[in-house]
């Protein structure tokens, strides 16, 4: 009984690392488009259309209603983003139409540019 586990054991292993591997070749040469991490890395710098909806300069947070942030590959919603420095904060105020841009820095998604429409 030991033996057929450890058979059937190395069975099942063969046969994954296998399929793993005819998986590898047939994908071989495809180039697949990351999303977010091709996004991140391009220089685009458009600023995106946002609501500002709150300010809470205690934790340097700016809550936005925003459109598609196309650089980090998110959609259209509303969220609370940290502010690059506490004069971005202050400058914010509820309600206030804003072009923005918002990246990862250090794992953070980070205004780090906000302008006033006009």
């Amino acid at each position: 009984m030991k033996k057929l586990l450890i058979v059937s054991a190395m069975f099942c292993t063969a046969t994954a690392f296998a399929g793993a591997a005819l998986a590898a070749d047939e994908m071989a040469g495809t180039k697949m488009k990351t999303g977010a991490m091709d996004a991140a890395s391009s220089t685009d710098t458009a600023l995106t259309d946002a609501v500002v909806r709150k300010v809470d300069p205690s934790t340097g947070m700016v809550t936005l209603q925003h459109g598609d942030l196309k650089n980090i590959g998110m959609s259209a919603m509303t969220m609370a983003y940290k502010a690059k420095d506490a004069s971005m904060v202050k400058r914010a105020k509820e309600g206030e139409k804003v072009k923005v841009r918002v990246e990862s820095v250090n794992g953070t998604l980070t205004i780090v540019k906000l302008e006033k429409q006009q």
